[in-house]
């Protein structure tokens, strides 16, 4: 199972070797964001900056910095555990007989221990500041990059509330410390958060925020995903650890947070209440310029007796992204199958930021085949934002990106194979001539068939490859070459 809490999982972490506790005074004006890069580009461990300037708080930085950690911290052995477990849960099948009676039963007990539990009392409510006792300062923010507009907190989990219909969401934005007692939401316009802040703004009503910060891993990761507004990103986060969460009611607002996490804001956002916020380096390696977001008081922290803070740096690919990115690829390839399911596998590069492009293969049964499976992906929720699409047969592993590109740029006929549309695009795209929409690109590099008009002699080439009996013969008698 996952861990139950951060602090239980850093405790692991420094018995495995795998986290560096720093007493050394360290300036979290730019000072940390370069330690912390550098660690992580080099694969290093998590670090727990014992000694913040300005700051009495712990900071964990590089928690989930790689694969394996992020795979411990969720207990899991890979990443393909969760997949296949969504995967089964999809089967539309019947059961046929008692065996199968008895996992359909299985399928059904696995769902129904995750749901959210309500507890009463909650280690993040040991301790209650309000009305001047509130300082932000006090919490260690990173100003990460030079250009940066202030100091910002990079892993404060969201939780907000649709004033209609009362569905909660749990988002992952950067937060602009502005002051004492405010903080900037960096939410995008493709959020669920946004969105039920412009409900409220309608309504003529303010809206409860609380953000919590060093949550139990599960949860954390789970605020990342990309969900549907209807799915409670909890019981997922209840699904992927195993056990369900445990949730305390908020002090001064009207939501629940995770009872185990470290620290708790509370407040509420007015109407029209906006501040700049940024310039920010953000994940994909760029400033993201200054624009106006809503400015949150905060009227009540929570915390524990001896809290810490978890953070990340964000930044020039790689980053502590990568691995997170990566359990989203994995995840949700069972989801997109459904949606749409021609697609074998697909991969979303980090270096493309997870949603610049996507490579997917098919087993290609029909011509433009592959154009069809551009279109459905560009229709499938949050990959709407994929702004390349590379389609290739389902022989090519997607994975290995010196492949994928060997077929991209042998296999295209760009007068033929190239389809360039407009959508939309990410708030963050930098490259769009005006923001939130631009052109997209899909590159066919299947093998292309004669009913798609390649009619050249000998219709399309085979690829070179070994004999199948020579390879193995060579390979029994590798020792006697003395290579």
């Amino acid at each position: 199972m996952a861990y139950d809490d951060l602090r239980s999982f850093l405790r692991a972490l420094e018995r495995d070797g795998d986290l560096k506790r720093i007493k050394a005074e360290v300036d979290p004006y730019l000072e940390v964001g370069e330690i912390v890069d550098r660690v992580n580009k080099a694969g290093g461990p998590a670090l727990l900056f014992e000694n913040v300037k300005g700051s009495a708080m712990p900071l964990a930085m590089n928690v989930f910095g790689t694969d394996r950690r992020l795979l411990k911290a969720l207990g899991l052995a890979s990443y393909d555990e969760i997949s296949e477990k969504i995967g089964g849960l999809l089967k539309p099948e019947l059961p046929h007989g008692f065996t199968g009676v008895r996992e359909a039963f299985g399928k059904l007990g696995a769902m129904a221990h995750v749901p959210p539990r309500k507890v009463k009392e909650a280690p993040v409510q040991e301790v209650v500041l309000t009305g001047d006792d509130v300082d932000l300062d006090r919490l260690p923010a990173l100003f990460t990059w030079p250009e940066d507009g202030g100091s910002f907190f990079n892993l404060g989990l969201t939780h907000t509330k649709d004033p209609e219909s009362g569905v909660r969401n749990l988002g992952l934005y950067r937060l602009q410390r502005h002051d004492k007692r405010t903080i900037g939401m960096h939410w995008q316009i493709h959020k669920d958060s946004r969105n039920h802040y412009q409900v409220a703004a309608r309504r003529g009503e303010r809206l409860p925020v609380a953000i919590a910060f060093g949550c139990p891993p599960a949860v954390t990761y789970a605020s990342t995903a990309p969900l549907p507004g209807d799915i409670d990103e909890y019981l997922f986060a209840g699904f992927i650890q195993g056990k369900r969460i445990e949730m305390v009611d908020c002090k001064t607002v009207p939501l629940q947070v995770p009872a185990n996490a470290e620290v708790v804001l509370e407040g509420w956002l007015e109407p029209g209440e906006m501040l700049p916020e940024g310039p920010f380096g953000d994940h994909t390696g760029f400033y993201t310029p200054q624009e106006d977001f809503p400015a949150l008081t905060i009227d009540c922290v929570t915390m524990r007796k001896r809290p810490l803070l978890q953070s990340i740096v964000v930044g020039r690919p790689p980053t502590e992204d990568g691995p997170l990115g990566r359990a989203t690829e994995r995840f949700f390839l069972p989801l997109l199958k459904v949606i749409v399911p021609d697609i074998v596998d697909y991969h979303l590069p980090e270096s493309g930021g997870f949603h610049n492009c996507a490579i997917v293969s098919i087993d290609k049964k029909y011509p433009k085949h592959a154009q069809k499976v551009m279109h459905a992906v560009w229709g499938a929720h949050m990959m709407s934002l994929t702004k390349l699409i590379i389609v290739v047969d389902a022989d090519c592993d997607v994975h290995d990106l010196h492949e994928v590109s060997w077929r991209a740029l042998g296999n295209t006929d760009y007068a033929r194979d190239l389809t360039v549309v407009e959508g939309p695009v990410d708030h963050l795209d930098h490259a769009s001539y005006q923001q939130f929409w631009g052109g997209k690109a899909g590159i066919d590099a299947t093998a292309k068939w004669p009913e798609e008009g390649y009619t050249r002699d000998g219709g399309w080439p085979r690829m070179v490859e070994s004999d199948p009996e020579v390879a193995e013969r060579v390979t029994k008698r590798w020792k006697e070459y003395g290579l």
